[in-house]
């Protein structure tokens, strides 16, 4: 598990090579055990790549990066896991490759130098990479299906500039790069982010999950986007549920026997959930002797504690315990340094939450931590897509099953008729009716501490909702599992997985999610939509039945879903004071009126008004500026 950065320039210069050492530097908390710079002058120009290491398998030397090829001719950094790596090394060794290490970064070299990019698709695992032949000029820049781990580029001028995180993008750009008005407005007004390649920032972007991006270190280069994972959705109607239940079961087992792979301490993220849990339970069931951390955040005095659930999982599987709480003053004490982690805003105080978590981690001295992410995306949890399942039963002509689906879905806790019903409807409406409607319920009006005005200026309409880049165009009776594919493989999931990197990483832990494998995904995807959510309204219906025996059937048989929830207005309540001065620094940003700021959160203090999300990501963008400030005036020194 790594960082990396690299740039390409059209010009040589010794100057390129010295402006990395900030770059490192703030790099160095994804990997504090080694670091690496290389120098390559190619096609008149110069590439430098660099590498700082969090050592997880083949603690030596030997995963060392920049990693060149035994003739010098590719070049590779790489950031990630590969948990098939000793199958894979074996299938090389016996086309010849001599190994010089046990590192799973050779692994990955090899497999690209004698398969090329049809590897990609051999590999399990997690991975962010680029790798250079350094005789054509060409590079080639990998992310895997999920978007796992992150990679950020931006191709600007007479530069190609790529790393792991923005900070460590823009300590490579020669000025200050310009908000992305468009996003900032979308983040403020309606929560929206990391459903695009965009970012906050104009000019930089993010390279989508399951995608390659290929470019030719030349004069005038143009980067060229190549999807490389596009699964599909077409139902494999011969397979009965008994036979599905008993597949996943051997899948997932098999997957977290993979992820156990690590020469370093190992524990797990336990919310109490039926994902979580089954992480913890299949590591007892595979093995029975390993000592098991287990890690929770537990809301103390709040209905949204799950700390029942947490204890039932630890006693069955015998876990060594952790416990973490929050309170506002922990908050004050690490807003600062949480926003710093992130790299961009981002959502509600639940971020928070699982940050504390990963410091718990890695203050009780492990290294590796498996997490339950990924599983509501891949088998219909969440409340279980109700709308798009009507839909697919309407579609296929099956009135009274859809009637009797609502009704049934509608007994579970917190679940009503109107809702599901209503959003199948308007699901069903031409896209330009969806907008009008989108637009009248809106209204006319932005938030009174937000200048429309000034968004005017800059061509975005803050009153436009993203639609989001879902596709479920070819989903006509696939509704659920259309929308599952697009929330894995384009958005939705990977603004989730963002947080779990960023909050990991900056304490130097390695998050491992072992419901996130492509074969997984696809035969989850090709399954009878029923099978994910039962006719009664059950989600994640047959991982249920796949993990009895295994979980004890009391988190199976939950109904409810909670989550990493946080209760974040009485958070806020905590410490008002401070609150109101996060709010200071809108001051200095030309579309919020400060005033106006301050009254909105003081009426929600006072519970004059209801509480809204919209105040903690008005927190959250006033206090990122001011670090992207301090950021910048650092780098200027």
């Amino acid at each position: 598990m790594c960082g990396i950065i690299g740039a390409w320039f059209s010009t040589i210069s010794l100057d390129n090579l010295s402006i990395f050492d900030i770059g490192l530097e703030l790099l160095s908390h994804r990997g504090p055990d080694d670091k690496g710079l290389k120098d390559f002058r190619i096609k008149g120009g110069q590439l430098i790549l660099g590498q700082t290491r969090l050592a997880i398998i083949d603690l030596s030397a030997g995963g060392h990066q920049p990693m060149l090829s035994p003739d010098g001719r590719w070049a590779l950094v790489f950031n990630g896991e590969i948990y098939n790596y000793r199958e894979l090394r074996s299938e090389l060794q016996q086309l010849g490759i001599v190994f010089i290490s046990e590192s799973d970064t050779e692994v990955l070299m090899h497999s690209w130098i004698v398969w090329g990019a049809s590897c990609i698709s051999r590999l399990c695992g997690m991975f962010a990479f680029a790798v250079c032949d350094t005789h054509t000029g060409e590079i080639n820049c990998v992310r895997d299906a999920f978007g796992i781990k992150p990679f950020y580029y931006s191709t600007i001028s007479d530069k190609f500039i790529f790393a792991s995180e923005i900070p460590a993008i823009l300590s490579l750009f020669s000025g200050n790069p310009e908000f992305n008005a468009q996003r900032v407005s979308d983040y403020l007004v309606y929560g929206q982010y990391d459903d695009s390649n965009e970012t906050f920032f104009e000019d930089i972007n993010q390279l989508p999950a399951g995608h390659i991006l290929t470019l030719r270190l030349q004069a005038g280069f143009s980067p060229v986007l190549t999807r490389w994972w596009w699964p599909t959705i077409a139902e494999n109607k011969n397979i009965s549920f008994e036979e599905a239940a008993l597949i996943l079961r051997a899948m997932f087992l098999q997957s977290v026997r993979l992820h156990l792979r690590s020469d370093v301490p190992l524990g797990a993220a336990l919310s109490g959930g039926i994902d979580s849990s089954a992480v913890v339970c299949a590591v007892r069931h595979l093995e029975p002797d390993l000592p098991i951390h287990t890690f929770s955040y537990i809301a103390n005095d709040s209905p949204l504690s799950e700390e029942r659930w947490v204890d039932i999982v630890n006693r069955h599987v015998g876990a060594i315990a952790h416990k973490v709480a929050i309170s506002g003053q922990s908050l004050i004490d690490d807003l600062n340094n949480l926003i710093d982690a992130q790299g961009e805003p981002f959502g509600g105080t639940s971020i928070y939450a699982q940050y504390c978590v990963f410091r718990q981690v890695r203050e009780s001295g492990i290294v590796v931590s498996l997490d339950g992410q990924g599983a509501d995306e891949m088998m219909a949890g969440y409340d279980g897509y109700p709308a798009q399942r009507i839909r697919s039963l309407l579609e296929s002509y099956q009135f009274a099953r859809a009637f009797s689906f609502v009704r049934k879905w509608a007994l579970w806790p917190g679940r009503s008729m109107t809702g599901p019903i209503v959003s199948a409807v308007f699901s069903m409406l031409p896209a330009v009716l969806q907008r009008g409607v989108k637009r009248m319920l809106k209204g006319a009006s932005t938030p009174i501490w937000l200048s429309a005005e000034w968004f005017s200026k800059q061509g975005v309409d803050c009153r436009r909702m993203n639609n989001g880049v879902a596709s479920v165009s070819d989903g006509r009776g696939r509704r659920v599992v259309a929308t599952l594919r697009a929330n894995l493989a384009q958005a939705g999931l990977n603004t989730l997985l963002r947080h779990g990197d960023r909050s990991s990483m900056h304490f130097s832990v390695e998050s491992r999610v072992p419901f996130l494998t492509v074969d997984m995904a696809e035969f989850l995807l090709s399954l009878p939509e029923h099978y994910l959510i039962s006719d009664s309204g059950e989600t994640k219906h047959v991982f249920r039945a796949a993990m009895r025996g295994i979980v004890p059937d009391l988190i199976l048989d939950r109904k409810d879903k909670i989550g990493f929830a946080t209760p974040e207005g009485d958070l806020l309540k905590q410490c008002s004071s401070q609150a109101l001065e996060w709010l200071d620094a809108a001051e200095s940003i030309p579309f919020l009126n400060t005033h106006a700021c301050k009254s909105e959160l003081a009426a929600m203090i006072s519970g004059d008004k209801r509480y809204s999300g919209e105040m903690w990501r008005l927190i959250n963008f006033c206090q990122w500026t001011v670090s992207m400030t301090q950021l910048r005036q650092v780098q200027a020194r």
